[in-house]
């Protein structure tokens, strides 16, 4: 960790220690036997087949089919003297149709056949926390966790695929300082979409997570951020970077509806036992009008930017990716020469169904180059209280002059879930 990361760590940690904790104020359970007993379990089920046709000179079949089901059984206990448990397991089968490569190294006898289809089988422990809240104010969890930060665009749950991303960590929330939401994290690991029988399913790190969101006026908040990522396995340390940033979202009355706007700003340099030294910015600017008839249109532009020698962009290691950049999932990681995405939205809701087209168009940050086109949509709805259905596409077209090995790659997905 170089020295400008110790003192602007140092500072913001500053808003924190100062704000002493009360002693636990008597809620919830009486003892902790009732607390135990008289918690809540619930279960879920989600089924989703997955189609991927990749256009590609090496694999031997150019389409996949993937038939996954994930279960997931939680349950939380009351809380007792402010305290309080939670626990979450899942398990991913491959049912019927295995004709993918799950990716990193979980599927070798599919590997190089088939695209990827990033959902492997098998269990984890997804989350086991302990909570401890001695008001209203604070809030502290210690174990593992989701950590979904803002939307999701540096730090989220990859809750997409069907094993989810947590976090061995700590967090503490306050919301002592008069409208403002202050957090911060310590990561010790992070547990990937990969399962732990693979290297790539974990990652050793000292990470800080520090996010104040500061309600502004109303309808409209800021949030300062300051993300310090220092992996400790040599083959992450690409990946230790620390990250400044400040978002701006709100919105304004229009007309015959309202105007939902987002402007963020970000700096990130190299951090830790990172072999590449380096500078570079992200920005990403939208508006989404939303009218009473269910009909909204947005338009938006998102750049992760390049240093200097374009050899080294702009990373989101712990971001939920297949929420940016296109459904397709061509830029999980930023190119070397950065990457700019100009899209279009358009949503509709009919009666009980959820319309949704995205159309992206992808360049470099540095030198301009066209990467590619992309269209999305979407379509789904709830059926009755417990059951939802989703039917959604990805279609995305490489540019001939593309300077990076893009491939035409379309993705289809039927998705299916139950909750009790």
């Amino acid at each position: 960790m170089n020295r400008n990361h110790n003192i602007l760590l140092g500072t913001l940690l500053g808003l924190i220690l100062p704000f002493s904790i009360t002693a636990a104020e008597e809620e919830g359970a009486t003892d902790l036997a009732s607390a135990i007993t008289s918690g809540k379990a619930t279960v879920a089920l989600r089924y989703r087949y997955e189609q991927v046709d990749q256009d590609s000179a090496t694999l031997d079949d150019e389409t996949a089919n993937a038939s996954t089901l994930r279960l997931r059984l939680n349950y939380g206990t009351s809380q007792w003297n402010g305290w309080s448990a939670f626990a979450e397991y899942d398990h991913v089968f491959h049912v019927l149709l295995d004709d993918f490569d799950s990716g990193a190294g979980t599927s070798p006898s599919h590997e190089g056949e088939y695209p990827v289809v990033a959902d492997p089988s098998g269990s984890d422990l997804n989350q086991l926390y302990f909570d401890y809240s001695p008001n209203a104010d604070w809030k502290l969890r210690v174990g593992r966790q989701r950590i979904l930060l803002d939307n999701q665009r540096f730090v989220g749950g990859v809750g997409w695929r069907q094993n989810e991303q947590t976090y061995d960590a700590f967090t503490l929330n306050t919301k002592a300082i008069a409208k403002t939401a202050l957090s911060y994290s310590y990561l010790n690991q992070v547990r990937r979409i990969f399962g732990q029988t693979t290297p790539a399913g974990k990652a050793a790190l000292d990470g800080h997570l520090l996010n104040a969101k500061i309600s502004v006026s109303d309808g409209f908040t800021v949030t300062p951020y300051y993300y310090l990522l220092d992996y400790k396995d040599a083959a992450n340390f690409v990946n230790s970077t620390g990250t400044f940033g400040i978002r701006l979202a709100g919105s304004i009355k229009a007309g015959e509806g309202k105007v939902t706007l987002l402007g963020e700003f970000a700096s990130q340099s190299d951090a830790g036992d990172n072999p590449n030294s380096y500078d570079a910015d992200y920005a990403h600017v939208s508006a989404l009008w939303a009218l009473e008839n269910g009909l909204s249109i947005g338009l938006a532009f998102e750049s992760l930017g390049a240093d200097s020698s374009a050899a080294t962009a702009f990373r989101t290691p712990l971001a939920t990716g297949h929420a940016f950049n296109g459904w397709a999932d061509k830029f999980l990681g930023t190119p070397a020469a950065g990457l700019e995405d100009a899209y279009v939205t358009v949503k509709y809701k009919a009666g009980k169904w959820n319309l949704t087209g995205v159309y992206h168009d992808f360049s470099s940050e540095f030198g301009s180059s066209d990467y590619g086109k992309e269209f999305d949509i979407a379509a789904g709805r709830k059926l009755g209280e417990r059951y939802g259905v989703l039917f959604k596409g990805a279609f995305f077209s490489a540019d001939s002059s593309s300077p990076i090995p893009a491939t035409d790659t379309d993705k289809f997905w039927i998705m299916l879930t139950a909750s009790y």
